[in-house]
């Protein structure tokens, strides 16, 4: 599917699918998918949701999309990321076990205490955050852009991408969430 194929008859699961975005930018407008008084299906269309919660579909297909561009601006390629590799500062935010299993090389572990040293750093710094699958990585870029850290960015695709197209040495493993 291509963005320009999306339209308010599009069932919420598909949208949900290509706009990673979306169930961030839909609860913190509209309060839509945070909880069960409302939520939605994965097979109702946007426009069923939008009726049904008194919203304008159009108004809210058009902000999806804009939050989907917004997003990618955040996002830095594993092999662009290669390419700067030694200009970035690699956190990972993983769990610790798998932090422990498996790491990009010279990477730190996001805690509570490095995470208030990196907000008091230089603003300059160039901070690369990666995760499993680059699934929730976003909400901590946002955190810390939002901290006044602009130069954060989140691993487009987390380890697993880097493991695939730049590490080959670096073992692959999957989430028992990411199977559900």
């Amino acid at each position: 599917m291509e963005l320009t194929e999306m339209t308010c008859q599009t069932p919420m699961g598909q949208l949900m699918e290509f706009l990673p975005s979306a169930k961030r930018a839909l609860f913190a407008k509209y309060h839509l998918g945070g909880c069960s008084s409302c939520a939605f299906s994965n097979d109702e269309s946007l426009a069923d949701l939008c009726q049904r919660s008194q919203l304008d579909a159009d108004e809210v297909l058009a902000h999806l999309i804009a939050s989907h561009h917004h997003d990618e601006a955040l996002w830095m390629t594993p092999e662009r990321a290669h390419e700067l590799q030694t200009e970035l500062r690699w956190i990972d935010t993983r769990t610790r076990e798998e932090h422990e299993a498996v790491v990009i090389a010279g990477s730190d572990f996001l805690t509570n205490e490095l995470q208030q040293q990196i907000f008091a750093s230089s603003k300059e710094t160039m901070i690369l955050l990666y995760d499993h699958s680059g699934k929730t990585v976003l909400d901590q870029v946002a955190w810390f852009r939002g901290h006044g850290l602009e130069n954060t960015f989140g691993l487009r695709g987390g380890i697993d991408a880097w493991s695939r197209e730049i590490d080959h040495t670096l073992p692959r493993y999957r989430l028992e969430i990411d199977a559900q």
